[in-house]
């Protein structure tokens, strides 16, 4: 049954409802229906607090028999709660004809006085504590999903850098370009410097200090191709430079920006709004041609081998992970034309 079968608020409802708004002395007003009609049952002054009040609610109500109460608030007195109270307990007919008909009573009378409903199944739920307990809830964070929750730490680090909104699907670019520039300590400057004179593959990996902006020096280390993965940090953002030697072609340095998906949003932020400008200044570092021409960038440090190194590089006829040849775009190889594709006649 819905509120359209015939179930409407009761002129003498309407009229004591009307009364109640002026007269700014009642709390509560119980309605129940009867006859197909939605009428007061019982009418109780303000005595108390709102919170105090609620206590003559449970005298007020029946255990197994559903009603409905509109409550004015202290704060502001102008505003009404509507409570559909309907015990577990009562009869299936009486649930589903409170539920159905609950709406034409906060319409009938003004929906725009009402500004809270409460749900209630027993008479528990409306005591002080369960008012509390419903406020509470209110005022809780929404639940959300591990995608909204993602955005929300991304909004707030945006707020807290101050800095320009941050697109989680291009994690790979930065935001901000190479307009982020970072300090360079003299130990991570130094280090980068030496590389120029490694004759073994060496490896050394940068970190940024967030509070200062301050690139500085996390390790130096003699490393094989191997065990590269194994000494950048797997949770944490980095910056490394890595001299590999690769045979005949001689050594090259290689940088790699490592930017692991658990790390926090803000650390994810400003490494990637700086690493444009890390490799930028290492090129000034560094004699010419000596750096690689191609960032390598990873989500996991442990897939750094050989093999993933020379498709980031072009040295590989594997395609990379933008889609294009891997090849492509590299001094010393030629441009592929496709062949023209004829249809069968």
């Amino acid at each position: 049954m819905s509120a359209t079968s015939g179930i409407a608020v009761s002129p003498e409802l309407a009229s004591t409802f009307a009364d109640a708004v002026s007269s700014n002395n009642v709390r509560f007003l119980k309605i129940s229906i009867q006859n197909e009609a939605l009428v007061i049952d019982a009418t109780i002054p303000i005595s108390s607090t709102l919170e105090n009040d609620l206590n003559r609610l449970q005298s007020l109500l029946d255990n197994n028999v559903p009603a409905y109460v509109i409550v004015r608030l202290d704060d502001p007195p102008s505003a009404w709660l509507a409570i559909n109270y309907v015990p577990d307990t009562a009869s299936v007919r009486d649930k589903m004809l409170y539920a159905s008909t609950r709406n034409a009573v906060t319409k009938s009378l003004g929906a725009t006085l009402f500004v809270d409903t409460i749900f209630a199944t027993s008479k528990d739920d409306l005591t002080p504590a369960g008012y509390a307990a419903h406020k509470r809830h209110l005022a809780a964070p929404k639940p959300m999903s591990a995608r909204e929750k993602e955005l929300a730490d991304i909004k707030a680090a945006e707020r807290e850098v101050g800095g320009a909104p941050y697109n989680i699907n291009a994690a790979r670019k930065s935001p901000f370009g190479a307009s982020v520039g970072l300090k360079w300590s003299t130990d991570a400057e130094a280090a980068v410097r030496s590389l120029a004179d490694a004759t073994e593959d060496y490896l050394v990996t940068i970190t940024i200090d967030p509070s200062t902006e301050t690139l500085t020096l996390g390790s130096t280390t003699a490393t094989t191709i191997d065990e590269l993965g194994s000494k950048i940090p797997s949770s944490d953002p980095s910056f490394a430079f890595f001299s590999w030697s690769e045979g005949a072609s001689g050594q090259r340095i290689i940088f790699i920006y490592s930017c692991p998906s658990t790390s926090p949003v803000k650390h994810r932020m400003l490494y990637s709004s700086g690493s444009s400008s890390v490799y930028q200044t290492a090129k000034s570092l560094l004699p010419p041609l000596l750096l690689a021409p191609r960032k390598v960038e990873t989500s996991d440090p442990h897939e750094l081998g050989a093999s993933f190194l020379r498709v980031e590089l072009g040295q590989s006829n594997v395609p990379s992970r933008d889609g294009t040849p891997s090849n492509a775009g590299l001094p010393g190889v030629a441009f592929a034309r496709p062949r023209a594709q004829y249809k069968r006649r």
